[in-house]
């Protein structure tokens, strides 16, 4: 039975052959036009050649500049030192798409020109954003690092393309991160003021307390007593009982507002400190910057195209019209045979 079979795909393996023997001629014809077109059609008077440029990067793991390099509790991922992982990754992407980049990068290099695309055209936008899409690509790799991808027919172009939008991407997230930075840092500055002038008041009015004799009313009130005790035990009518008791009636008058105020400004004192602390940390954020992103490989001028693969296209479009006309010649034979046996 095995052998029967096997038989039988052999014999229709050689009716195949004799089949498409017969009609080499066509076949054969028809797919080295083909080829020849293909030849033709992708020299580079109608494809023009492009140029690839490569930028690869790794994104970094520090938001915080103070909390990388001054924070007393430092958690690993904030080391300024360490590569970012697939989350950081994901970030860099994210900006990468985003319009800031696109519009900087078609208006330093006038990319609607570039591309030869008309201005009055329907849609002359969304057409150059195509072609931008095109040109013009991201991806994270497998290492957790950015390929940024670049196509033009001018490899110098290419190039500083790539590389330009390597730059932009450190400046773009900064700025991202500075806007909101700065307003954090008003916040702070605000509250920083508020207590030094707060401190400020409250040692203005110690001082006026402190004119009046108040300088340390517990103290000064349990030796005033224990004086004004002996004083009594001597002569409950003399002078220094007289100007005991008057302290203690000043001290009596002064005596709620000065340890209110000096209560007051003990605690601000701890306070400030921990607020000089945000203060300092936060105007490092605003003001100070590290890059984003540590850069492995920058772009160059390419030294060959990249596009189109002629060999490619050529071979595919030679193999895909020769099966095409196969299976056509193989219908047609068909056709031929149910018209024949209608008649």
């Amino acid at each position: 039975m095995a052998n029967k079979q096997t038989s039988e795909n052999d014999l229709n393996s050689i009716n195949l052959i004799l089949f498409l023997w017969q009609r080499k001629t066509p076949i054969l014809i028809v797919t080295a036009i083909a080829a020849i077109a293909s030849i033709v059609f992708s020299s580079p008077f109608f494809i023009p050649p492009k140029f690839k440029s490569q930028v690869v990067l790794f994104p970094s793991s520090t938001n915080s500049i103070s909390r990388a390099l001054l924070s007393q509790n430092q958690a690993p991922k904030q080391d300024v030192l360490q590569f970012g992982e697939e989350e950081e990754a994901e970030q860099l992407l994210q900006v990468l798409n985003s319009s800031l980049i696109r519009g900087r990068i078609i208006e330093k290099y006038n990319l609607m020109k570039h591309y030869d695309i008309d201005a009055d055209a329907k849609y002359p936008k969304t057409l150059l954003i195509k072609e931008y899409e095109s040109n013009i690509h991201y991806r994270r790799t497998e290492n957790m690092a950015v390929e940024i991808t670049v196509m033009d027919i001018s490899p110098d172009t290419a190039a500083l393309i790539a590389n330009d939008i390597a730059a932009l991407l450190d400046t773009v997230k900064i700025n991202i991160q500075k806007e909101r930075a700065l307003k954090g840092f008003r916040i702070v500055k605000a509250e920083y003021k508020q207590l030094l002038a707060d401190i400020k008041r409250k040692e203005d009015s110690l001082t006026i307390l402190r004119k009046h004799g108040v300088h340390d009313y517990e103290t000064q009130a349990e030796m005033i007593n224990r004086q004004l005790a002996i004083e009594i035990a001597k002569n409950p009518h003399s002078a220094a009982v007289k100007a005991l008791q008057a302290k203690l009636d000043t001290l009596a008058v002064y005596a709620g507002p000065y340890v209110s105020i000096r209560d007051g400004l003990e605690y601000e004192k701890k306070h400030i400190t921990e607020v000089k602390a945000k203060y300092d940390e936060a105007k490092i954020d605003a003001y100070e910057e590290l890059p984003q992103t540590f850069k492995v490989d920058m772009a160059f001028p390419a030294e060959k195209k990249s596009y189109p693969v002629r060999w490619l296209i050529v071979v595919v479009s030679t193999f895909g019209t020769f099966l095409l006309m196969v299976f056509f010649m193989i219908i047609l034979d068909n056709f031929k045979s149910v018209i024949s046996g209608k008649e």
